[in-house]
């Protein structure tokens, strides 16, 4: 591999959706940005060091390139980016999933480009207030920049900084998120619910419901179908959840000790 890029001076984003936006206004104090979505167009921003609307070729010249395309988009972003890449850049995506896109962006980046897996772990209901305190996780996938690009987090946008590799990511996140947005979801279907006589707990409960109601739905089937731990963690969700239903239909009594482990190995196995 090349020399690193020393000095940071321009980051490229491919993808301007709600998360895109999230970042620039965050990064474009520090970095004069570059920004390409064709389904989205930036206006042209002079506050900070500036944003401009740009081609995947001029977003590729950057020193760092972020994407910030939905998980099933990113191999068609790296293909736009790929010829037009200056050597020693660093490219890292922000998807909800690592194993794939790390996987995707190891197998097509050359081989020149550090390459970072991130996955910040917040949203732009969850960041509304400022990013203090708010955690980011980094994959080291190829390359030497992570300790930089993870000072920065910390000491300038004030991030708790998790370093970590992709599998162990997506096992934990498969749980954390998985179910989140999974309850979320069925409580949503489930709407109206009560907003005057409610509890501490429900308010708590209605709160984590909000902060994802909003999400695209790509982020949704991202941490559900491009986890590969994400069914065990629904699975064994599910099962538990037809257990306490069995048992509060049987009761307490001996037929209800019984039965219950029939059905749930019945329902494990369906």
């Amino acid at each position: 591999m090349s020399s690193r890029i020393r000095t940071v001076s321009t980051i490229g984003i491919m993808g301007f959706g709600a998360f895109g936006r999230l970042m620039a206004r965050h990064l474009q104090p520090h970095f004069a940005l570059r920004v390409c979505d064709p389904t989205s167009a930036p206006a042209t921003d002079t506050r900070g060091k500036g944003l401009q609307p740009a081609t995947p070729a001029e977003v590729a010249s950057c020193d760092l390139v972020i994407l910030a395309v939905p998980v099933p988009a990113i191999p068609e972003a790296i293909a736009a980016l790929r010829p037009h890449l200056k050597a020693g850049a660093i490219v890292l995506d922000v998807g909800s999933v690592k194993i794939g896109p790390a996987r995707a962006m190891e197998a097509a980046l050359p081989d020149d480009v550090e390459i970072i897996g991130t996955h910040p772990l917040f949203g732009p209901q969850s960041a509304r207030n400022g990013l203090s305190g708010l955690k980011i996780a980094l994959c080291p996938i190829r390359g030497r920049s992570t300790p930089r690009i993870a000072a920065f987090l910390r000491h300038v946008l004030k991030l708790k900084v998790i370093v970590t590799t992709a599998d162990a990511h997506d096992r934990e996140v498969a749980m954390v998120q998985g179910l989140t947005h999974l309850i979320a979801k069925i409580l949503v279907r489930m709407e109206p619910l009560p907003r005057t006589m409610t509890t501490a707990s429900f308010d708590l409960l209605m709160q984590a419901t909000e902060m994802v109601r909003y999400d695209a739905p790509n982020v949704f089937m991202a941490i559900e179908r491009a986890n590969p731990h994400a069914k065990a963690v629904r699975d064994r969700f599910f099962a538990l959840a037809e257990e306490m239903r069995l048992f509060l239909e049987h009761g307490h009594g001996e037929a209800a000790q019984t039965a219950l482990p029939q059905k749930v190995a019945e329902v494990a196995q369906a």
